[in-house]
């Protein structure tokens, strides 16, 4: 059986059993900016394929417990999971910065506010002095640390820098800001929509779990604001 996510139409994510689920913990410096990544909980492994919540009103996060299925108060709708985002890449929300040594693609629609392109001059300042080694070494740390792959350097030989990432589903747990974050797809799972169609496969990439993207399936930051997203998951 081939390894995927499968979008349920205004329903959770179906994950083949083969995937691993484990909490991505991001490790902070004294000034709360993102430097790292940690593990922390692994959940266990199924035998059948499981379901996450995509709606964010769970209370048995990250499962899903059916709560897409009803009105979240007498001011809230049923759930909205229809899927915006373009299959292939946003070409219209992609921007590509050229500096000495490292060429940054950067598309911007796929943000998740993880914040490892703050270190430092940032990842754009980096890049644009990337004849210095120390920077042309940042700008790769902090490309490859984005989970939501709207990071990417190159090399001028072509090279592009990539981590290399397990094939599992990481909960992201935003320390700084004690929310859950987004769900990180790692190493290449194929996504498939509600229609059948497959996304662009990414080496990385991050999927909305508060309900409340604009660019569903993926995460635009929203959570941040979410009160379906405070606290860690358990």
């Amino acid at each position: 059986m081939t390894k995927k996510i499968k979008i349920t139409e205004n329903g959770p994510y179906e994950v083949s059993p083969e995937i691993p689920l484990v909490q991505s913990i991001i490790v902070t410096d004294d000034d709360g900016t993102s430097v790292s990544w940690k593990d922390g909980k692994k959940y266990p492994d199924q035998t059948e394929p499981y379901y996450l919540c995509r709606c964010g009103r769970s209370e048995n996060k990250p499962y899903c417990d059916g709560s897409h299925e009803k009105p979240a108060g007498l001011m809230r709708k049923k759930f909205d999971g229809t899927e915006t985002a373009t299959h292939g890449s946003d070409e219209a929300n992609t921007r590509v910065y050229e500096g000495p040594e490292l060429t940054l693609i950067d598309e911007e629609s796929l943000c998740a506010s993880l914040r490892f392109c703050d270190r430092g001059p940032r990842v754009w300042g980096a890049v644009q002095n990337s004849d210095r080694d120390y920077l042309k070494q940042m700008a790769i740390e902090e490309a490859c640390a984005c989970a939501a792959g709207r990071l990417t350097v190159v090399d001028k030989e072509g090279k592009v820098y990539e981590p290399e990432l397990d094939q599992e589903i990481g909960l992201v747990q935003d320390t700084a800001l004690g929310i859950k974050g987004p769900l990180w797809v790692k190493g290449g799972i194929p996504i498939e929509g509600a229609d059948g169609e497959t996304y662009k496969i990414r080496n990385r990439v991050t999927l909305c779990r508060c309900g409340e993207s604009k660019n569903k399936p993926f995460c635009d930051t929203r959570h941040r604001n979410s009160k379906n997203m405070i606290g860690f998951d358990k």
